[in-house]
């Protein structure tokens, strides 16, 4: 069932005030940084879509899924209510996506509710 409204985004952001995805999606090239926002954007428009642009990764944590120059960009998202949380950005360079960045998303989701309590 498509969204009448689209998602708004915002970046997860640490008790100290950092933001790791912002930080991620700067160290991209300009033209990088500007596709994985065109594909964020997308999904913003359209959750939840399929394959091949986002996948549900675990309960309540999906991924954006860009391909890009260095290779493959993942950004990890939660959904709260009406908005689109950015949790957590790596470039991927394998097929596998190391668990590790799994791992590092699905501690930043749990602080994130952590912090709304």
């Amino acid at each position: 069932m498509e969204r009448e409204t689209p998602l708004e985004a915002a970046f997860y952001e640490t008790e100290q005030g950092n933001q790791p995805c912002r930080d991620y999606l700067l160290t991209l090239s300009k033209d990088d940084r500007r596709d994985v926002g065109a594909d964020i954007f997308a999904v913003q428009q359209g959750f939840p879509l399929g394959l091949p642009l986002c996948r549900k990764m675990g309960a309540d944590l999906w991924e954006v899924r860009s391909d890009i120059a260095e290779g493959i960009s993942r950004v990890f998202f939660t959904v709260d209510k009406d908005t689109m949380i950015l949790l957590h950005g790596f470039t991927k360079k394998t097929q596998k996506t190391p668990q590790n960045e799994i791992d590092t998303a699905e501690n930043r989701l749990k602080d994130y509710r952590r912090q709304s309590r």
